[in-house]
């Protein structure tokens, strides 16, 4: 579904009448216009010509030449004129007044009469129709809508973090785009977008904080609505020696781990933590890398002791497994 692309039409005859009507009130109007402006043009020559009158015959009359009640009247017609062009002008100031009236009367009835086209005011894909011809539709029926529309290009996910995390976050995010992946319940596919919004608040009943992440989806691998696995990465660690957690003891001189020696037996190491993330920790020192580490088994090994090496899971046995 495109923007803009018709979605329902609603009987239009009613409002294309209204606007006739409109259009045809704002001709007439238009026409007395040009009426009273032909009118003001005659009545001002008139004017302009007793005018012309009344200046001669108050020459002829302060000379002698004519009896003063002839002058009186030319005097009369002149005022008379002069009147006439003042009505004239407000009633040229008037119809263009309700011309302009007409013209806002045709501007709202094409606004009514573009309401009959519904059009989809997103990008997106539509569901299910909840409406069909013949149907009864009214303004601003929030609980009836006639079609849901979801956008889909972008997408955007939502997921909430521990409160813990949100300084890193503001500060990851200040220095720049934070990277956000999805995989979608079920799938394998990896979805890549971007961290755009971080709430205003925490849920205190929860105590998270609400994420949103804008994904381009171009090839369709999100869906609304869709549970999926969201990765937030505020920093990486490139070269970083990581352990399983579980790995990490905690003694009288700070955390270590259980070190397997190349003649299998273990050694007691002092670690120092950089941070740690669910079921891996990241040390700092302690560990190189392709060293093994005891995962299981801890309290029964003392250094020295000697181990069998065996995958770790969850139907391993023995004593103490190994994981690297």
């Amino acid at each position: 579904m495109k923007e803009g692309q018709l979605l329902f039409t609603i009987d239009p005859r009613p409002f294309e009448a209204a606007l006739q009507q409109a259009q045809a009130t704002l001709a007439q109007h238009q026409a007395a216009v040009a009426q009273a402006e032909a009118n003001l043009a005659r009545d001002q020559a008139q004017a302009d010509n007793a005018a012309v009158e009344e200046e001669r015959y108050k020459k002829l009359v302060d000379g002698g030449l004519i009896a003063r009640e002839q002058y009186d009247q030319i005097l009369t017609a002149h005022k008379s004129a002069v009147a006439t062009v003042d009505a004239d002008r407000a009633a040229v100031i008037n119809a263009k007044a309700q011309v302009q009236a007409d013209a806002a009367m045709v501007d709202n009835a094409k606004v009514q009469l573009s309401y009959t086209a519904i059009r989809a005011p997103i990008e997106g894909r539509t569901g299910n129709l909840l409406i069909h011809q013949g149907n009864v539709v009214k303004a601003n029926d929030i609980g009836n809508p006639m079609v849901v529309i979801n956008r889909v290009h972008p997408i955007y996910i939502s997921f909430a973090v521990p409160e813990r995390f949100l300084e890193q976050i503001k500060a990851a995010r200040a220095a720049g785009p934070l990277g956000v992946e999805a995989t979608p319940q079920g799938q394998s596919t990896v979805a890549r977008g971007t961290l755009t919004f971080v709430n205003n608040t925490v849920d205190t009943t929860t105590g998270t904080i609400q994420l949103k992440a804008t994904f381009e989806n171009n090839d369709n691998a999100l869906w609304p609505g869709q549970f999926a696995a969201v990765i937030l990465t505020i920093r990486t660690e490139p070269g970083a020696i990581v352990v399983p957690s579980q790995a990490i003891q905690a003694g009288q001189q700070g955390q270590y781990v259980f070190v397997v020696k190349p003649d299998s037996t273990v050694e007691s190491r002092p670690v120092e933590v950089a941070f740690a993330n669910g079921p891996t920790t990241v040390l700092r020192r302690g560990v190189k890398a392709g060293e093994q580490v005891i995962t299981d088994g801890q309290l029964r090994l003392v250094p020295g002791s000697k181990v069998d090496v065996k995958a770790s899971g969850p139907t391993s046995s023995a004593p103490a497994g190994a994981s690297r």
